[in-house]
């Protein structure tokens, strides 16, 4: 089964099959399969072609993939544009959030280590 270009993998149940798809996550695949009134323990191989076609018209509703990757993208770049406090982090790559980032934040900053003591070089031994 292929939406919007994705392919939906066979063996896994709807819920977890729908995930595949950048913008559905667990409460809108249930949300989905409810509209479109499918059973939640049913594998996409196991779907009629009436089934497949109401989930597509569900899905379609919804802001999902391209679109909704184009969207996010766009707020990252107007706040980075008017220099807001979350933009400044964005153009830096650090944590936008609030989190601390003397200690942590390795993934954010790339591995990095900018402070004191972390990545020192073992003492050489005389």
């Amino acid at each position: 089964m292929r939406i919007l270009g994705i392919t939906i993998p066979d063996e896994k149940q709807l819920p977890f099959a729908l995930r595949t798809l950048y913008g559905i996550g667990h409460s809108r695949a249930r949300e989905i399969l409810n509209k479109a009134k499918v059973s939640l323990t049913k594998k996409p191989k196991e779907l009629t072609p009436d089934e497949e076609n109401a989930i597509r018209k569900v899905i379609e509703e919804f802001k999902i993939e391209g679109d909704l990757k184009r969207d996010v993208s766009a707020n990252v770049k107007r706040l980075k544009d008017i220099k807001c406090y979350r933009g400044v982090r964005h153009i830096r790559s650090l944590p936008v959030r609030g989190q601390r980032t003397k200690s942590n934040s390795r993934t954010r900053r790339g591995n990095t280590r900018k402070t004191m003591g972390t990545g020192r070089r073992a003492v050489e031994k005389k």
